[in-house]
């Protein structure tokens, strides 16, 4: 394909993707960034292939061709006793060299494209707090970073794991693939194993038969309601956290319609809900224990949805205080 052709096609694919990223931001269709950026990686790739292989050689042999030309006029010219030759062959051969455009924003993207994705799918993947369920550990608003190794390298895109590592644990911190909706990312806290008994009762975790410590601290002020909240520190292994949980509001749950996997495990009462979590799954909450849909309401997180855990808030434009490390 000449150079008109190929701009037309790379003009047409940015087209595309000016379409897609519209829709996606507007909410017309759903997206998906971990497809969007193996796409085009694929595509820079295959535009930089071309270019060291077809497109830079055919404009290399075209300036070698002008300079030729030139030697040989001159060379003529010579024979004929004339010294000085018009023509700047030097201009010439850099306008044959240079890139055209469309190889300047496809082939010339590539080790940056390709950078971002391997940085994103195997170490640390960032990720915006879109809820409150997480407070006050994690603030809306909240930009993360997310360890994509520490559970383990997966494959980009199918997720699927090739090298193991660590277990989540319970205290952790995970961000997930929503089991209802993969197509959504969440973020929670892990309270429960494969193979443990987790019970929500009366407003008190309780893991394997042992209520999980907590200790009374100063009432919370959240600046998203503008009301305070009772406000206690959690244990959880050897993770101490904070949770907002009002121990006089009632406990009953009522699970989603969707929470179809392995409900027989869960038995539900006015008291709360009682689970026991299947090999391969864990049960996340959130730290706002009053205000967050978790696996209380629609189940349990397969491993294979698991993205990684995260660690730490590297921005809030709101509140630049909220930058370092959490638990």
């Amino acid at each position: 394909m000449n150079n008109q052709s190929m701009g037309s096609l790379t003009g047409l694919l940015y087209g595309a993707l000016i379409v897609y990223l519209g829709g996606w931001f507007l909410d017309k269709w759903g997206g998906n960034f971990s497809l969007l950026l193996f796409v085009l990686t694929l595509v820079s790739f295959a535009y930089w292939l071309a270019e060291r292989l077809h497109f830079k050689p055919a404009r290399e042999a075209a300036a070698s061709r002008l300079e030729s030309q030139a030697q040989a006029r001159r060379a003529e010219l010579g024979r004929r006793g004339i010294d000085q030759v018009d023509g700047d062959v030097a201009a010439a051969k850099r306008e044959a060299l240079a890139q055209p455009w469309w190889l300047d924003w496809t082939a010339g993207l590539f080790p940056v494209i390709l950078t971002v994705f391997l940085l994103r799918s195997f170490l640390v993947e960032p990720f915006k707090i879109p809820s409150g369920s997480m407070i006050p550990t994690l603030q809306i608003g909240d930009l993360i970073l997310v360890n994509k190794y520490h559970y383990g390298i997966r494959l980009p895109v199918i997720n699927k794991k090739v090298v193991a590592n660590h277990e989540p644990r319970r205290g952790d911190v995970v961000v997930f693939r929503y089991p209802l909706n993969p197509g959504i990312d969440y973020i929670k806290r892990v309270v429960g194993v494969p193979g443990d008994e987790v019970a929500w009762l009366s407003q008190r975790l309780v893991i394997n038969g042992q209520p999980v410590p907590v200790e009374p601290r100063d009432e919370y002020f959240d600046d998203e309601i503008n009301r305070y909240a009772p406000q206690f520190t959690e244990k959880l292994g050897s993770v101490e956290h904070r949770i907002l949980v009002d121990p006089n509001r009632p406990a009953f749950v009522r699970p989603m319609a969707d929470f179809s996997a392995f409900r027989d495990r869960c038995r539900y009462s006015a008291e709360g809900v009682v689970c026991s979590v299947p090999p391969g799954h864990y049960f996340t909450m959130g730290d706002n224990r009053d205000n967050s849909q978790d696996s209380r309401f629609w189940g349990f997180v397969p491993d294979e949805n698991i993205v990684g855990k995260a660690f730490f808030v590297w921005m809030n434009l709101g509140n630049l205080g909220r930058i370092g490390s959490f638990e």
